[in-house]
């Protein structure tokens, strides 16, 4: 089974090592859009746009499920690229939600989603939270966490200083949605900020987990290969894959 993963550039390495680690796959697509990279500053059209056109590259593959590893795609370009595709196409903000879900948490909890602008100016995040029935939700647009993990600044004082900026006068909240593929490589500083106690949920394991309760797919291959393309600069972007898998 081959699957496509399409990001906005190397934010969607941390969905494929989930992906690696629980072996779903016998082939992995990568593909990242270097040459435009952010999308989450991008108005809706533009976004819809390259959508389309990182669909037209992954019709150059045999491919039998393509996942949206952007969380900006996932919020307004999913319906247009169903329409446009003939595999079936997973974004991350219902995976992210699904997760919640499934820790069962009070309904009082306090969830905090932290996104990319366009993410939360998008409202999807907080829309299908408050399905569930969860009223208590901070949702704030943390942007500057992408340039930072970009250059690999994992932990450290200008991490330090940018999580206090962010997180200073918000209440503690009880579960943190991850709603950027950037951020699980930050996610033990961002937990240890608010004394270990909420519970994480970030896209590769929400990923994994919606692919084995809702599609049934399940740990079968021994190795999984994986191909990496972009539309610039593809051989820095396998030098960051390595380190981004190998963290």
């Amino acid at each position: 089974m081959r699957v496509g993963i399409f990001d906005s550039g190397v934010g969607g390495f941390s969905v494929v090592k989930s992906l690696l680690e629980h072996n779903l796959f016998e082939e992995i697509i990568y593909y990242g859009d270097t040459a435009r990279v952010p999308y989450g500053t991008k108005d809706e059209n533009t976004i819809i746009r390259y959508s389309l056109e990182a669909i037209e590259f992954f019709n150059n593959f045999d491919i039998d499920l393509l996942i949206t590893a952007c969380n900006t795609v996932s919020a307004y370009a999913l319906p247009t690229m169903r329409s446009k595709s003939s595999y079936p196409i997973i974004g991350v903000i219902t995976s992210g939600v699904k997760a919640l879900e499934n820790r069962m948490l009070n309904k009082d909890s306090n969830i905090l989603v932290i996104a990319t602008k366009s993410t939360i100016l998008s409202n999807r995040y907080q829309k299908e939270i408050k399905l569930l029935g969860y009223n208590n939700i901070q949702a704030i647009q943390t942007g500057l966490f992408v340039p930072i993990v970009e250059e690999g600044l994992f932990d450290g004082d200008i991490l330090d200083s940018t999580i206090n900026y962010y997180f200073k006068d918000l209440k503690k909240p009880d579960a943190i949605i991850l709603g950027c593929t950037h951020f699980p490589l930050i996610s033990h500083s961002i937990n240890n900020y608010f004394n270990k106690t909420p519970i994480m949920i970030h896209s590769g394991e929400a990923i994994v987990e919606y692919l084995e309760n809702n599609l049934k797919i399940k740990n079968r291959f021994d190795n999984t290969n994986l191909k990496i393309y972009a539309s610039d600069n593809v051989d820095g972007l396998r030098k960051i894959a390595m380190k981004w898998l190998d963290n």
